[in-house]
C-alpha cells in the first residue's frame, strides 16, 4: 500500500470542506467531480441510512482513499487543487441560512494554501538537489507542469481547457497523456497496432527491450479484467514483456492470478506512480527502472517505487 497523503494537509482539506459545503449531498458532489469511484464512496453514499454527520462522510472517503493501493494520490491531489482554486460560495447557505461562515471559509482555505506552499517547496528543494544530475528533466519543467495540470483535469472530468468529457474521451486524453510523457523523456513509442482479434495501445523499446503498453482509466474490477486480457496478449508474443497502466490501481486477485504459475513478464503502474513523475520527484525512466528491478529481482511486479514493497500482500 501506497503512503498515507500528509495527514496536515487532509486535516485541514477536510476543515474546508466542512466550511464551503452545507448539504451532504453537494459534499458527495464533491468528492465525484475530483474522481472518487463508487468504491472509495462506499458507506458515504449511505449517508442517510447510517445517520453520518457531514464530518464522517468526510472521513469515511479519506479513509477509503486512504486504504486504496495507490493511497489515493490522484484524488486527493485533484481534491486539493479545487479547494487551492475554490471561489463559489453559495449565498443561500452562507447568507441568508447563515449556515455556513464566508470569512471562516476563506481563511480555512488560505491556511491550506501555506499548508501547500511549504509542501511545494520541500519538493522543489528535492527537484534542484538533483539538478547536476537530471539537467535536462530540469530544461523541461513547463512541459512537465503542463502534463500535470493536463493529469489532474482528468481526475475531475476536464481537458485541459477544463471543459466536461465523456469516459470515453477522458480514457483516449488519458493515452494521448501518456504518448506526451513517453516522447518527452525520449522513449520511443508507436503508433497503436492492430491485430486479428485485438488491439495493442501501442509499443515502446526501453533498455533494448520491446515492451507492450496499455493504458486505462476504469475502476479497479474493470481494469483488473483487462489485465487479464493484456497479460494474454503478452504471452503469446517472442519474449513477450509489457507494461500496463491503470489510474485506479489493481485487485489483489488480478495480481495473485498474475504473479501464481507463471513467467513474471508484465509490469503494473497506477496513478500514484504517475504522480510522482508528473510531480518531479521521479523521471518515467526512473520509474520503469525500479519497477523493472523490481520484477527481475524480486520477483515484484506491483511495487511503490519509495519503498520498494509491494503495494498489495499476495
Amino acid at each position: 500500500m501506497a503512503d498515507s497523503f500528509p495527514k496536515d494537509i487532509t486535516d485541514s482539506m477536510r476543515t474546508c470542506i466542512l466550511s464551503i459545503f452545507w448539504p451532504k449531498k453537494d459534499i458527495i458532489s464533491f468528492f465525484v467531480n475530483n474522481g472518487c469511484t463508487k468504491q472509495d464512496l462506499k458507506h458515504a453514499l449511505k449517508y442517510e441510512e447510517l445517520n453520518l454527520s457531514r464530518s464522517k462522510i468526510i472521513d469515511c472517503i479519506f479513509e477509503n482513499l486512504n486504504n486504496r493501493n495507490d493511497g489515493g494520490l490522484g484524488q486527493f491531489r485533484a481534491i486539493l487543487q479545487a479547494l487551492l482554486q475554490w471561489n463559489h460560495y453559495d449565498p443561500y447557505y452562507f447568507e441568508t441560512l447563515k449556515k455556513l461562515d464566508k470569512a471562516q471559509a476563506l481563511r480555512n482555505i488560505n491556511h491550506l494554501r501555506q499548508l501547500q506552499e511549504i509542501r511545494d517547496a520541500k519538493i522543489k528543494q528535492q527537484i534542484e538537489s538533483r539538478e547536476s544530475k537530471y539537467k535536462e528533466a530540469l530544461k523541461s519543467k513547463n512541459t512537465l507542469e503542463i502534463l500535470k495540470k493536463q493529469y489532474l483535469s482528468l481526475y475531475q472530468g476536464k481537458d485541459e481547457f477544463n471543459k466536461p468529457i465523456s469516459l470515453q474521451k477522458r480514457g483516449y486524453l488519458f493515452e494521448e497523456l501518456i504518448r506526451k510523457l513517453l516522447i518527452k523523456e525520449s522513449i520511443q513509442i508507436s503508433d497503436s497496432i492492430k491485430l486479428i482479434g485485438e488491439q495493442i495501445d501501442g509499443t515502446i523499446k526501453y533498455d533494448g527491450e520491446n515492451y507492450i503498453i496499455e493504458a486505462k482509466w476504469q475502476d479497479t474490477s474493470i481494469a483488473s479484467n483487462a489485465l487479464y486480457h493484456f497479460a494474454y496478449k503478452v504471452e503469446g508474443k517472442l519474449y513477450g514483456r509489457g507494461i500496463f497502466i491503470s489510474v485506479n490501481g489493481f485487485s489483489v486477485e488480478s495480481i495473485k492470478a498474475l504473479v501464481r504459475g507463471k513467467t513474471l513478464n508484465t509490469i503494473l503502474i497506477d496513478g500514484a506512480d504517475l504522480m510522482y513523475v508528473m510531480e518531479g520527484l521521479y523521471t518515467l525512466n526512473e520509474l520503469l527502472d525500479n519497477k523493472i528491478k523490481a520484477a527481475q529481482t524480486m520477483g515484484k511486479i506491483y511495487i511503490d517505487v519509495i519503498t520498494m514493497k509491494e503495494k498489495v500482500e499476495i
